[in-house]
């Protein structure tokens, strides 16, 4: 199969798929590889599979959500799942936010829930965005997305609003949106951005309800970020 994934808005494309591109290398024979969700990690994922019909062998791959799956199936690309290999050697993922200390925001897309369970299944997770998604503080520019099962979207979206946040329930086609759980995603804005993304994880984690935040702290290894400048990469307090 002839791979062709050609970068068309310039120059944000262009810089993912940079950083999607470098982070193919990291990929060594043998591994087993968490795949991410969204623009940046599709460009990770086609260069993956180029790097798989040049010879390299990996043992398979962990898609998270179901449109990466069908992605890396059509390309390819060896699917396994948590039950066959439930520790994973490395996990590529996008992310709508980054701060300086590499915590995250992520879900833009829908997929946090399973996105977080391969994140954390995996001995190193890797973080591959292009430069505009790096802020000084988290929440000031992207909501953070707070996947809810539908029976209790109502006094969860209360305890939501009494901790300070703007709520937005997530609409497809002016239909309440869901995951590949079955589950409706509650958008939380809060004036100012988000303070103590710790704190906060664990009030709202707190919440019966509650499956999963897009906040995913203190796991990223290693930040892979595309810009004007070529690509570079960050680690934590760089």
């Amino acid at each position: 199969m002839s791979i062709n994934l050609t970068p068309h808005n310039i120059p944000q494309d262009s810089w993912k798929h940079e950083a999607g591109t470098a982070a193919a290398q990291l990929i060594e024979e043998g591994m087993v590889v968490g795949l991410g969700s969204g623009s940046t990690a599709a460009y990770f994922i086609y260069a993956l599979a180029q790097r798989l019909q040049s010879g390299l062998s990996i043992v398979g791959a962990v898609p998270s959500s179901t449109a990466t799956a069908e992605l890396a199936g059509n390309l390819g690309i060896p699917l396994t799942d948590l039950d066959v290999h439930p520790i994973l050697d490395i996990d590529i993922d996008g992310a709508d936010e980054i701060d300086p200390q590499l915590n995250l925001i992520k879900g833009g897309g829908g997929a946090l829930l399973r996105e977080k369970v391969v994140a954390y299944a995996s001995r190193r997770f890797v973080v591959i965005a292009d430069e505009t998604k790096l802020v000084p503080q988290l929440g000031q520019r992207m909501p953070l997305p707070v996947e809810v099962i539908p029976f209790a979207q109502t006094p969860v979206r209360l305890r939501l609003e009494a901790l300070g946040a703007s709520v937005q329930m997530r609409l497809l086609d002016g239909a309440p949106y869901h995951t590949d759980n079955g589950n409706v995603i509650l958008d939380c804005s809060f004036p100012g951005g988000i303070i103590a993304p710790v704190d906060l994880e664990a009030q709202i984690r707190s919440i019966v309800g509650v499956v999963a935040t897009g906040l995913f702290l203190g796991i990223t290894e290693q930040a892979i970020i595309g810009g004007p400048g070529g690509v570079r990469s960050i680690g934590p307090s760089s």
